[in-house]
């Protein structure tokens, strides 16, 4: 079920990258990106891109990336994207289990996501779930179309 992203693949799951970065509700990401550059930011210059297929059709995606350089890494971080149709069915979940065994092969000790949106509150329940902890809040980091500025959280989790 979870495999390498491919291009088409990508191509697929471009309507639910787009109606993402469009609402504006969870990711930094310029709503006016096209799907070239899109595709740039999740699958080439990450190490590596998966996706999550159900019966054939793309359900949701997520890449995985060095957090930084040098002393640093051993850390990764990953962004994860599920379609409308995948929500409450586990696919976040079995994307997250799956890229944690993906960075402790590929050397990484720990996971840090950046920046989860304070409202995100779905995400940020499931992510403690899975062990991540709140480290950090970033006040008024986020732009949100409906909730005006509001916080976002730095969250990590140890891996090995």
């Amino acid at each position: 079920m979870i495999r390498a992203m491919t291009k088409q693949d990508f191509r697929e799951f471009w309507p639910v990258f787009k109606d993402v970065i469009l609402q504006q509700e969870t990711y930094a990401f310029d709503p006016q990106m096209d799907e070239n550059r899109a595709y740039q930011i999740w699958c080439e210059e990450p190490i590596k891109a998966f996706v999550y297929e159900d019966n054939g059709q793309v359900m949701g995606s997520y890449y995985l990336k060095a957090n930084a350089m040098g002393p640093s890494d051993h850390i990764c971080n990953c962004g994860y994207m599920v379609s409308p149709q995948a929500r409450g069915k586990g696919v976040a979940r079995k994307l997250c289990e799956h890229s944690q065994q993906q960075a402790l092969l590929l050397g990484f000790r720990a996971m840090q996501f950046n920046s989860v949106v304070s409202s995100n509150q779905i995400a940020v329940a499931l992510w403690e779930k899975l062990g991540y902890e709140i480290i950090g809040t970033i006040p008024k980091a986020y732009r949100h179309p409906h909730l005006g500025l509001i916080d976002s959280y730095i969250m990590y989790k140890w891996l090995e």
